[in-house]
């Protein structure tokens, strides 16, 4: 009798019927048109609607198919509705319009709907993780994870809806001022906190819903209307996330929904910087694209959160427990196929310890299953775009010219389609090589080793990025040291995924602005308003 559980042996399935050439026929919705295979895997189509997308649409691809897939247009899983300013400063105004109402109701009733919303994520998991796997690459197990996490938000931000500290509470100050003649108090002074407003959301691709949950959740509970615009290469969790809040309860114009590729992305980011009905943008992304937000925002000074990326070192010092720090190091690299913004990047290596450390991580790094995301046993998915192979692949020959040294991997995985790479290991690193200096958002293991605590940390703080770093030792002493020392929003001390809901999350230098999660994270939705009552 097999042991295999019934979700795998459904996502054996799944994968089998996916590989079949499909055809654009299938379940569809307002905003798009699924692939008969793809339709034919859910358990729920309703996720989707029934209204056909038009005629104006573009192509959502499986990161994980195979040439010959790329090839006959069977990678292709969905058509979805091109959307351009037009529609987005629609969007906006719709927003606008909804905001009044939403942000008049008590922190209650967003809290029930927040927690509805979530359930009906929950009861639809399997779908979503799903449609998940397929429009991003991730294995199925961690799109199952990122379900969760993405709920948690929901939920986390669903008990912060009611407390003092969101829309409508606040503090009572001691007055200093006095009545004439005598040093009784006079007055009362209130310290108000009130919705921030129209709110426009930008996500990327590697976390399709939790990205999504972290900046709606707080900013929906908060009393703010928002307006989302996924990536253009994911869109279809965030589909499917808006026809669920809709159930749940979320009125219309409150969370709205703009699909644009990549040829208009430019056009509605232009919208939602310069409308001066949006009062704060909240974007995850790469650096450059966050200053440019910065630039086009200033006219109207809008409020920004900004999670930019990254180039996260990780330190093992000669002190540190190495089944650990490996341990650590395979959690932080390869989860997502190292498109993270907080993936360790730069490893530095204490030098009496290299060997040992990476003739460990090695050992694991074989181990590792590359495949599509659907199939069982899967542990890494494909990169998300040829583009991103041809860039890794270019940084991990200039790093070897540069006398760096392979020891596993190296190249990418032709045999299982355009977009995967090898798992892979380099040593000698040149700390000036361009895979060094420049997140790679890849599968890739960059070391340098180091001597001493002072060099450990120069090599670690010499970056513009300043999101996560990691660093394992069994000193107490050098924890607090080295964690205060370190230019970081984000410290992980032998671990290697720390990312919660519970904590804030963001980072310092060109790493971004604010935070995201936690009670923290709610503030970025509110505004403060100082009332004096002279009574």
């Amino acid at each position: 009798m097999s042991s295999t559980s019934p979700s795998r042996r459904r996502a054996a399935a799944i994968f089998a019927c996916y590989t079949v050439s499909s055809r654009l026929v299938g379940t569809t919705s307002a905003l798009s048109t699924l692939s008969s295979q793809v339709a034919s895997m859910l358990k729920n189509p309703s996720l989707f609607g029934d209204v056909s997308p038009g005629e104006d649409t573009f192509d959502v691809l499986d990161p994980g198919a195979s040439t010959k897939q790329f090839e006959d247009g069977s990678a292709v899983i969905a058509r979805v509705r091109r959307m351009g300013r037009d529609e987005a400063k629609a969007a906006i105004e719709r927003a606008s319009d909804a905001l009044p109402d939403w942000k008049d109701t008590t922190g209650l009733h967003r809290s029930g709907i927040l927690s509805k919303w979530s359930a009906l994520i929950k009861e639809n998991s399997e779908d979503i993780a799903t449609i998940m796997t397929l429009e991003s690459g991730k294995p199925l197990q961690e799109s199952h994870g990122e379900v969760a996490y993405g709920t948690s938000f929901l939920d986390y931000y669903a008990a912060e809806a009611i407390r003092s500290n969101s829309a409508g509470g606040g503090t009572l100050i001691p007055t200093p001022f006095t009545v004439a003649g005598s040093t009784s108090p006079r007055g009362k002074i209130m310290a108000v906190n009130e919705a921030v407003g129209v709110c426009a959301l930008i996500t990327p691709w590697n976390f399709p819903i939790a990205l999504i949950t972290r900046k709606a959740g707080p900013a929906l509970a908060a009393g703010c209307t928002t307006v989302l615009k996924p990536s253009e290469l994911t869109p279809l969790t965030a589909l499917a996330l808006q026809n669920l809040a809709t159930e749940a309860g979320v009125p219309e114009g409150v969370f709205e929904l703009v699909t644009a590729d990549a040829d208009i992305n430019r056009e509605v980011g232009d919208e939602f910087c310069t409308n001066p009905i949006v009062k704060k943008i909240s974007f995850t992304g790469s650096t450059p694209v966050g200053k440019l937000l910065m630039k086009l925002s200033s006219d109207t000074v809008k409020r920004m959160s900004l999670e930019l990326g990254g180039n996260a070192p990780f330190i093992v010092f000669k002190d540190a427990d190495i089944d650990l720090a490996v341990n650590a190091a395979m959690a932080s690299k390869f989860r997502n196929a190292g498109q993270t913004c907080v993936c360790a990047d730069r490893f530095i290596i204490h030098k009496s310890v290299e060997e040992e450390f990476v003739e460990k991580l090695t050992g694991k790094v074989k181990q590792i299953t590359v495949g599509h995301g659907m199939k069982e046993g899967v542990a890494m998915g494909p990169l998300i775009s040829n583009k991103a192979v041809q860039k890794l692949k270019e940084e991990v020959d200039e790093a070897l010219a540069e006398n760096a040294k392979c020891v596993v991997g190296g190249s990418p995985l032709t045999d299982l389609g355009p977009h995967f790479f090898e798992p892979t290991i380099l040593t000698n690193v040149s700390p000036k090589s361009i895979i060094w200096c420049a997140e790679n958002f890849g599968p890739v293991v960059a070391v340098t080793t180091f001597e001493t605590e002072d060099e450990a940390l120069a090599l670690a703080n010499d970056t513009t990025s300043g999101l996560a770093s990691y660093f394992c030792t069994q000193d107490m002493a050098r924890v607090l040291r080295f964690s205060a020392s370190l230019q970081n929003g984000i410290v992980g001390v032998n671990e290697g995924i720390i990312s919660s809901t519970v904590a804030p999350f963001g980072g310092v230098k060109e790493s971004g602005l604010g935070r995201e999660g936690s009670s923290v994270g709610i503030k970025e939705y509110l505004e403060t308003k100082y009332v004096f009552l002279n009574v």
